[in-house]
């Protein structure tokens, strides 16, 4: 069986979400300083872009 467009955008979807929140996670937890900040930010920027993939999906 092989993986169509919609599988794929499912798993990128979920691997940015895994990636977001581990980055926030990160930001919060151990780097508590002005990097913190940046992780945080990176994090929610995936999480953004995890939303885009999971609202491409069935449109592609």
């Amino acid at each position: 069986m092989g993986m169509n467009k919609n599988t794929i955008l499912g798993w990128a979807t979920l691997i940015m979400i895994l990636m977001g929140l581990l980055l926030i996670g990160l930001g919060a937890f151990k780097y508590r300083d002005v990097s913190g900040w940046g992780f945080v930010a990176v994090g929610v920027g995936f999480l953004a872009n995890a939303w885009v993939f999971s609202s491409l999906k069935g449109r592609v």
